[in-house]
């Protein structure tokens, strides 16, 4: 059986405070004098219903760890470390998901923050041996002239090589905020040449995917499992080349579906979709990219071949260079051929 952690892959859906190790949390807590919650410290992952009450509760566990980031030098390690993980897991590129706003206030405002967070990833690019791009997400919580603020910023920084901004995002519960409100945002993006990787289609159904394809006109979909519902969307979806980051742990973790054997990863691959694994937030789920990896392979009967063709899907959605698309598609040939 061939090693998952040796095939080459792009890492397209991670958070930046979810990224970071229990060990750098508690180690953070503790230099800042914070106290946190038995659940970020303990061995289980978090399991909460999908329902407000449950969103709450992760919601509240993700602010205390944020909550720990309080300089640049933390700022810095996380970034670091995040890399050297991926690396160590066959990411050949790592694409991050960030929103400044929150540790704006320790570093001199929203600029200082993400010239951090860019200038901290080309330095693990280095150090580390793979490529990292950055998104800068707005979050559904916040006004959508908030969104705009950030999309400018992002756009000031937009770039393919590592260290620069590659997307831009929205997160937090879908259930808030009007989608077409922040549409603005998504459009100075746009004109700038970054993707649009909105979330959609995790808390809510195909529905919610589909106001997202009208207004933020996604080039990927964070999560978008539940497209799978509908045929007429999960059509839509794959007749426009639009990319899935699939994060079955966290399907699960929130509520979305009982078991990872209950993910629909095997439907949305017959139905033709591109389907980019990602770990979301290990932090907090307990759970890794190799472990996407596992759970097609060992729950859902991928066989090395599939999960090539995985490994394969998320370089293609990635905003890599063609260089470097070309190589990691030549070591999941590699790979595969050992």
């Amino acid at each position: 059986m061939r090693d998952l952690a040796t095939l080459p892959k792009a890492h397209l859906h991670l958070h930046f405070t979810g990224s970071m190790r229990v060990s750098t949390l508690a180690s953070l807590a503790q230099s800042h004098g914070l106290h946190l919650p038995d659940a970020l410290l303990d061995d289980d992952p978090l399991h909460v219903p999908a329902d407000e009450r449950g969103w709450f509760r992760f919601q509240r566990l993700y602010d205390a760890a944020r909550a720990c980031v309080r300089s640049e030098a933390d700022m810095r390690r996380i970034v670091d470390e995040a890399a050297f993980d991926d690396a160590a897991e066959g990411s050949g590129r790592l694409e991050i998901q960030v929103d400044p706003t929150s540790y704006a206030p320790f570093v001199g405002g929203l600029t200082p923050a993400l010239e951090i967070v860019l200038d901290a990833a080309r330095a693990a690019s280095l150090a580390h041996g793979l490529d990292i791009g950055v998104i800068v997400a707005a979050s559904r919580m916040r006004h959508p002239l908030d969104a705009r603020i950030l999309a400018r910023l992002a756009a000031h920084h937009a770039g393919e090589g590592p260290g620069q901004v590659i997307g831009f995002g929205l997160s937090n519960d879908e259930r808030r905020g009007e989608t077409a409100e922040f549409a603005h945002a998504f459009g100075i993006a746009r004109d700038a040449g970054l993707a649009s990787v909105p979330h959609g289609g995790e808390l809510l159904g195909p529905a919610h995917v589909e106001d997202v394809l009208d207004h933020l006109r996604p080039d990927r979909l964070g999560h978008g499992v539940r497209s799978v519902e509908d045929p007429r969307v999960l059509d839509r979806v794959v007749s426009s080349g639009i990319a899935l980051e699939l994060c079955p742990a966290s399907n699960v973790s929130l509520g979305i579906y009982p078991t990872t054997a209950d993910v629909p990863l095997r439907s949305l691959v017959d139905a033709g979709a591109a389907v980019a694994l990602g770990a979301d937030d290990p932090l907090l789920f307990r759970s890794r990219l190799v472990d996407q990896y596992e759970i097609a392979r060992q729950v859902h009967g991928f066989t090395d071949g599939e999960l090539a063709d995985l490994a394969r899907s998320s370089i293609r959605a990635s905003r890599a260079s063609d260089a470097v698309k070309t190589r990691l598609l030549a070591g999941v040939d590699t790979w595969l051929a050992s």
